[in-house]
């Protein structure tokens, strides 16, 4: 395979891959350039510099595998390399050791006064009293997200004598306890941590998740420390923690506006900053050159890559009968992670029709998985990895059949269960995905943007009461579904929503009377 390496990345990279291909190496190459010899190439290593959008893609008539050396894929038309057939993969473990020493640094930074003493003693002052510290032996870190990055801080942190909780909804209870973690709700990690350190992704739940509410529920001795994502501490809201003392310090090393601008955390000296450079060690880029190396290397032996974002390969007649499915099988996945009550163990998922008949429905089954983790997850997971996540999560997939279908072609149905609820939801595509089936009563919706379920007994007023609620609050209802099992016993009402719902409303909702459950949920 002749392999093109677009962007300057660690030699030894490179060296590993001479073994096995025809390297080219040439980190100027421009646009124009990389457009007119794209043809010659079977694989491509780029970085954040070089863009490959839809028209190079397009134009990409031999390539199999596109590498980047790194995490964010944004400078890549992933979608345009599907549709090619040309795998995209990444190296997302490259930088879990790294953020989470980046992490340590922070925390020992607030807990020892060390950024500021620094400052003073450069500006030829002697502040020993004004510089008192904490150790972090017989503190408890608080850990909201276990994923690589969560894991790699707690281990450390271990090291230096500190208890550990943390707050993730798909971590198993067994997982925690070999890792020596306490698992709980967010309330508890927020209310006995003195250090809390995020690692989830920026999602419309995640987005100013930690607020003026949240700080006021910390200990006035507590530090928080984000190496995550910009957006998930409401910045102005740690301003005024800050500033009133309901808190001891913060650290920060990614920010709602990059780079941020006359902010008024610059004023303060309780609180660390850093310009977005947790990744950023030389160990971290030898790591993403090697391993997106041993990508192309994988596939040149004809193996599998492990870090592949799009799609698997297919035959073109399988894929043009299951692409319509594709979308619905996530839409279900996401549906019902959502609205289910505690962590996932198991999904059902049975295949109705005509799908029935399709020997191979694999893509399908990853994409339902897909749906059900991704949500809650700081790198995302595709296709290809998503089975393996969702078994270091301790859930388990079982695939059915029925030949058998009543109205419909094809029928899929995807139950999650956990310790404490089964919620389902089943569907079908017609011209687009619809949901027809939740928790086995008939309604008909679209599964896509904001999303309310309510679970109620059906007496005279439970609907009315609910739709007042959401008026209160500026709501609006798009499209309303009600199903019910008998007149006067227990329904289930699905809203579209013109807006997501705010979290109190929903508490509001839950209160109500003849109200069981109440869930928002995007898609």
């Amino acid at each position: 395979m002749k392999v093109l390496i677009a962007d300057a990345i660690n030699e030894k990279g490179i060296e590993n891959l001479k073994e096995v291909a025809d390297v080219v190496v040439d980190t100027e190459i421009t646009p124009e350039e990389l457009a007119n010899t794209i043809h010659e190439y079977g694989g491509i290593i780029v970085r954040s510099r070089t863009k490959l959008t839809k028209d190079i893609i397009e134009k990409a008539d031999n390539l199999k595998i596109i590498a980047r050396a790194g995490v964010g894929v944004d400078n890549i038309d992933i979608d345009a390399a599907t549709e090619k057939g040309i795998m995209v993969v990444n190296s997302p473990e490259s930088t879990s050791v790294t953020v989470a020493e980046h992490t340590m640094g922070l925390i020992l930074s607030m807990a020892r006064k060390i950024s500021i003493a620094d400052k003073s003693v450069k500006e030829g002052k002697w502040e020993k009293k004004k510089f008192m510290g904490v150790e972090l032996r017989d503190k408890t870190l608080g850990v909201i997200g276990m994923g690589r990055i969560g894991s790699q801080v707690v281990n450390r942190c271990k090291a230096f004598g500190m208890d550990a909780m943390a707050y993730d909804p798909y971590l198993p209870e067994e997982v925690a306890k070999q890792m020596g973690v306490e698992l709980t709700d967010l309330d508890t990690v927020l209310k006995n941590a003195d250090f809390i350190t995020i690692h989830v992704p920026l999602t419309p739940e995640t987005e100013h998740s930690i607020s003026t509410e949240q700080f006021e529920t910390m200990k006035d001795t507590a530090y928080i420390v984000n190496c995550a994502r910009g957006g998930i501490i409401d910045e102005d809201a740690l301003y005024d923690a800050l500033v009133n003392n309901k808190i001891g310090g913060a650290a920060l090393d990614v920010y709602e506006e990059e780079p941020p601008v006359d902010s008024k955390l610059f004023e303060l000296d309780n609180i660390v900053l850093t310009p977005h450079i947790a990744a950023s060690t030389k160990e971290a880029q030898r790591d993403a050159a090697i391993i997106v190396a041993d990508e192309i290397i994988e596939l040149i032996k004809g193996n599998n890559p492990k870090n592949v974002l799009n799609m698997p390969r297919i035959d073109n007649n399988t894929y043009q009968e299951l692409s319509p499915y594709m979308d619905l099988c996530e839409k279900l996945g996401s549906f019902v992670s959502q609205g289910i009550n505690g962590k996932i163990r198991e999904i059902g998922i049975i295949y109705s029709g005509e799908l029935a008949e399709i020997d191979n429905l694999e893509i399908l089954t990853r994409n339902v998985i897909k749906g059900v983790v991704n949500p809650f997850l700081s790198s995302p997971v595709n296709e290809v990895n998503a089975s393996i996540v969702a078994k270091e999560r301790g859930i388990s997939i079982t695939e059915g059949r029925k030949d058998n279908v009543t109205g419909y072609d094809s029928l899929i149905n995807v139950i999650a269960v956990s310790d404490d609820d089964t919620f389902s939801a089943e569907g079908t595509h017609l011209h687009e995905s619809r949901i027809l089936k939740v928790n086995g009563y008939w309604v008909d919706v679209i599964p896509k943007g904001h999303m309310f379920i309510a679970k109620y007994e059906d007496v005279p007023g439970s609907i009315g009461k609910i739709g007042t609620k959401l008026g209160e609050y500026g709501v609006n209802i798009g499209i309303m579904q009600v199903g019910r099992d008998e007149k006067g016993g227990r329904a289930i009402m699905v809203l579209t929503l013109d807006k997501e719902i705010p979290a109190p409303v929903i508490k509001e909702i839950r209160e109500l009377n003849n109200v069981y459950e109440a869930i928002g949920l995007n898609l």
